[in-house]
């Protein structure tokens, strides 16, 4: 059987590029919550549908370029 492709987006942290300016977080807290030393952490594995404009605005207005969003293609 023939099943269909699924994809799946997450939203990445480039920690090395991250200079913890906290923007993300404050922005999306749906998204991203902080750790003890102030780094954004995200917090869905996966980003559902409703939560991907969100992402996507807060990829573009991270200062540092620190965050993307990643899509992967799966076979079920």
């Amino acid at each position: 059987m023939n099943e269909s492709p699924r994809t799946f987006q997450r939203l990445l942290v480039d920690r090395s590029a991250c200079a913890g300016h906290g923007l993300c977080y404050s922005r999306a807290p749906e998204l991203l919550d902080c750790d003890e030393q102030g780094d954004p952490v995200v917090v869905p594995d996966e980003l559902a549908a409703e939560h991907l404009n969100a992402a996507e605005a807060v990829v573009q207005s991270c200062p540092e370029q620190a965050l993307s969003v990643e899509s992967r293609v799966f076979q079920e």
